[in-house]
């Protein structure tokens, strides 16, 4: 695969002469199969959407999720290895309730995007660790509705909507040609669920059960949809 003297590069976190981390791009590979992952921003809020991709026919579907309330005001979702994205997800909520604590006001979206990646960025720089190998969708509201992505390189960049997993590729062409400013939340569920249904690989045959919805709006703060309200979306 690569000569010798490269392999070297490939069993740690450093740069190879032609300036790649291959581990950071094999978790990048891992996100890349991972389930698929929808945020939307609207006009009142952010919707998150996301694909519980289930496979095995004795598994309780209601035992897996995959958008987790961060604070009150504050979502997140991922796509790639369950395990980091557990992790990832508490090291935020610890973060912003130790923010809260401080300074008695929930943290800016921007603020925990940023912090989560300088977590993430660690992973990229020692020795004996390894990079977490998830992607992540942070959205929420403080002046105004926010959507960011972070990356296994621990970059983060705001999107208006975005998607990550395995159907990251069609649900952006999608997205690229159906989403538009201000609309509604229902829309911005519908248009969520929409995408899943495409990408998910039995047409989500196994309905509500395989899917995790939560919106985040200014009047009603972090509120995850029950089985029976996403039902209406589908």
């Amino acid at each position: 695969m690569y000569p010798n003297s490269i392999q070297a590069y490939d069993r740690g976190v450093m740069f190879s002469p032609d300036g790649r981390l291959f581990q950071v791009e094999y978790a990048k590979e891992a996100v890349r199969k991972g389930a698929t992952s929808i945020g939307i921003v609207a006009k009142e809020g952010v919707a998150l959407i996301a694909h519980k991709n289930v496979n095995e026919p004795l598994a309780i579907a209601d035992t897996v999720q995959k958008i987790f309330r961060v604070d009150s005001y504050i979502g997140a979702t991922y796509s790639g290895l369950v395990s980091d994205g557990l992790r990832v997800t508490s090291m935020m909520r610890s973060k912003t309730q130790t923010h809260r604590m401080i300074y008695d006001e929930t943290e800016s979206v921007e603020s925990v995007a940023r912090e989560i990646s300088e977590e993430m960025q660690q992973a990229t720089q020692y020795g004996g660790i390894r990079p977490y190998a998830i992607s992540l969708l942070i959205g929420g509201i403080d002046t105004v509705p926010r959507l960011y992505e972070v990356e296994p390189g621990a970059s983060f960049l705001g999107y208006k909507a975005d998607a990550i997993g395995s159907g990251r590729k069609i649900a952006q062409e999608v997205l690229l040609k159906e989403y538009k400013d201000e609309m509604d939340i229902d829309d911005a569920i519908s248009l969520g669920v929409k995408i899943i249904k495409k990408v998910a690989e039995n047409g989500l045959a196994c309905g509500a059960e395989c899917l995790d919805v939560a919106t985040i709006e200014k009047k009603k703060g972090y509120v995850a949809l029950t089985q029976d309200k996403i039902k209406k979306y589908l």
